[in-house]
């Protein structure tokens, strides 16, 4: 038989099955080798499976079909182990607030690096503007403005007002899609109002440190009355990009990339290298600080890496 993963517990999953839409409990039997890195679950959301039933019509999980693409994180700091968060995506939607709670530039270019090096179309969705004021209403645009021209597509949104949320489930019919964010940053709340009646579980901005609570544990996948779906995932802190050399790296900065046909050396790493168009960008203003400060940090921790 064959299905979808469309919920991970860790240890438990729900399967669809494909012919009949009829959804199982299942287990892993046997062990998946499937990525080069040691991953700390070997099944994840969107995976398309094998399975067979047995007594009770609990699922038995024996093949996994080779994975299009994914996004994963990384389990701690400067390890090589990774997490799967999500599997086999149409579009990865990055919901970014300006405020309650703050979303880091550096944050956000780690994702569309991510997005990049595996191959998924990414989305910015600009949330809660409903709640900022003239200022920094113009910041989001500037930002936007700046993505933009990078070559990325966004949308500025608001559960609460409804801003934009018909156009984007235009973009989102019949397509898998991810969202992903910090905690707090809306991702339950913008999916209740797609999708009135599922009722997922939000909360308030902690006080202290206006930061979200989590309430999503795990990835769950959401079926829209106007085609398609989404994996609702817990809040991402570190997007994982752990089995890519140093070298690879400015292959997903666009930005970046362009530029490096204009270096002197086409082995040029855009540090300190003479006649470095990148570094000549940077003053100019072509290339953003906060990005290639990203570039940097990504390429220093792929270095470490390396060494483990």
């Amino acid at each position: 038989m064959k299905g979808k993963i469309i919920k991970s517990t860790g240890s438990w999953y729900q399967v669809l099955e494909t012919e009949t839409g009829r959804i199982f409990e299942a287990r892993i039997r046997g062990k998946f080798k499937l990525i080069k890195t040691r991953l700390t679950n070997p099944l994840a959301v969107g995976d398309f499976v094998e399975f067979q039933l047995e007594q009770d019509d609990i699922a038995w999980i024996t093949k996994i079909d080779p994975r299009r693409n994914y996004l994963i994180r990384k389990s701690v700091n400067l390890s090589k182990e990774a997490h799967i968060i999500a599997s086999n995506i149409d579009l990865a939607c990055f919901i970014f607030t300006l405020k309650h709670p703050e979303t880091s530039l550096g944050f956000l270019d780690r994702f569309l690096a991510c997005c990049e090096a595996y191959n998924i179309e990414p989305l910015i969705l600009f949330n809660k503007m409903d709640v900022l004021h003239d200022e920094e209403i113009e910041l989001v645009k500037d930002i936007e403005f700046l993505y933009q021209e990078i070559g990325y597509n966004s949308l500025e949104i608001s559960s609460y007002s409804k801003l934009n949320l018909e156009d984007l489930q235009e973009i989102l019919k019949d397509k898998t899609s991810v969202f992903f964010g910090h905690s707090g940053c809306g991702k339950s709340t913008l999916v209740n109002a797609l999708q009135p009646g599922l009722n997922l579980k939000t909360s308030e901005i902690s006080d202290t440190h206006l930061k979200g609570k989590h309430t999503t544990t795990f990835a769950q996948m959401h079926f829209w009355d106007f085609g398609g779906n989404v994996i609702d995932t817990p809040g991402v802190r570190e997007f994982a990009m752990i089995d890519i050399q140093k070298e690879e790296v400015q292959h997903y900065f666009p930005e970046i990339f362009r530029k490096r046909k204009e270096c002197k050396f086409h082995n040029c790493l855009h540090i300190n290298e003479p006649k470095c168009a990148v570094l000549d960008s940077l003053e100019t203003g072509e290339i953003q600080h906060s990005r290639y400060s990203t570039y940097i940090k990504l390429m220093e921790e792929a270095e470490e890496l390396s060494k483990i």
